[in-house]
């Protein structure tokens, strides 16, 4: 088929005019690169780092991303690996919904914990474990059609269990939250993590444990919780819906967090007046839930117990790689907390965590070490839960 000379031109004008115009819109991105300080002109390492960046800024690729995403999202309520979408703008991590990795990472990961438990019951610590329910099994008025796997259905609730049946002392923290859903959200919609208000909830649930307990002397101090505005909060599993910022319209409605911040009362009673108060002797250790002082949870945790504490809790890191850390710890070895608070989602434990960074060797001993005593406590039926 020939195509008459008119419409050639026409085209290739047309086709001209579409290049000359991205071409334009592309030098959009020029005036926000900057070259880091110290960077030569006449260098590689320049040229490299703009083409990464007008990579990254480049329209059509741009459009592309935002264009599949919005299909996507639209079409099939789908999202990128890492986020499954919900009703009413509710997301949830994915994390809450595949299968275990292995058949054995599951009974792996908690040798590992009672080998935790051994180690620090050797060094006179008592340990309690904050067992974080999903997000999904308190909100699960808001699941999509997608479902969690088999093995999440009774995951919570084997994990107390285990906790119990091995002596642990675990609050049942599911109740907690849901009880406390009644006062206000406890976990964000577009975020994997809970609100104040659900931190909260937990840390009046373990200072009650905890104070029920024996032989725990701790020096007592007051603290103050200090509520400010309420923002916008750009949830971390947004960032599964590339959206931005052709179709940001689509996107959820932004959550409001309430900032919140613990400080030591000035004159209240046990307050430390002259700025010489002892070292704390509660330990917190676990995930982004601790760390992130959006959420306010060691601050909740405080104020709750009336008692200072060192959060050694860290982001991106999951619970187990933390606590691992902790115990090689020269500071903790030479002067452990009586006490320590371990917050672990309870998504984590049937997860593979990349532990490659330690010892291999201490690692397998603690696993049988806690392999060995699960035996020993499978063989005592009747023995009391700890909660």
């Amino acid at each position: 088929m020939t195509i008459a000379k008119p419409l050639q031109y026409t085209y290739i004008a047309l086709f001209g005019g579409m290049l000359v115009g991205l071409a334009g819109w592309s030098t959009t991105s020029f005036p926000s690169f900057s070259r880091a300080d110290g960077t030569p002109l006449l260098n590689g390492k320049l040229a490299h780092a703009f083409e990464k960046h007008y990579d990254a800024q480049f329209p059509v690729k741009r459009l592309g991303t935002n264009l599949w995403a919005a299909l996507d999202y639209t079409l099939f309520d789908e999202g990128r690996p890492g986020v499954v979408i919900g009703k009413d703008g509710w997301l949830f991590t994915d994390e809450e919904f595949k299968p275990a990795p292995s058949a054995t990472q599951l009974a792996d990961n908690w040798a590992l914990i009672r080998g935790v438990q051994q180690e620090l019951e050797r060094r006179g610590v008592k340990l309690v474990m904050a067992i974080i329910p999903a997000k999904n099994r308190v909100y699960p008025e808001y699941l999509g059609e997608e479902r969690p796997a088999v093995l999440h259905a009774g995951l919570y609730r084997d994990f107390l269990s285990r906790a119990w049946q091995s002596g642990m002392a675990a609050p049942e923290l599911l109740e907690t939250l849901e009880h406390a859903k009644d006062n206000g959200q406890v976990f964000l919609r577009t975020d994997t993590h809970w609100t104040p208000l659900g931190a909260e909830a937990v840390a009046q649930r373990l200072a009650a444990t905890i104070r029920d307990g024996k032989g725990l002397d701790l020096p007592s101090q007051s603290f103050v919780t200090e509520a400010g505005k309420q923002k916008p909060h750009k949830g971390d599993l947004l960032s599964f819906l590339p959206l931005d910022p052709l179709f940001s319209d689509m996107l959820p409605e932004a959550d409001q967090l309430e900032a919140r911040q613990t400080r030591p009362a000035d004159n209240g009673e046990g307050a430390d007046l002259f700025g010489d108060s002892q070292q704390p002797q509660i330990a917190l250790v676990g995930t982004s839930y601790s760390a992130n002082p959006q959420w306010n949870f060691a601050g909740a945790l405080k104020q709750a117990l009336s008692a200072d504490l060192v959060n050694y809790a860290k982001e991106g890191k999951g619970p187990l790689e933390p606590m691992l850390e902790l115990l090689q710890d020269e500071g903790f070895k030479q002067k452990p907390a009586q006490l320590l608070i371990w917050e672990f989602p309870e998504r984590y434990l049937p997860m593979h965590s990349d532990l490659s960074q330690f010892d291999q060797g201490w690692l397998a001993q603690l696993r049988a070490a806690g392999n060995h005593d699960e035996r020993l406590a499978a063989n005592q039926p009747g023995k009391p839960a700890a909660q």
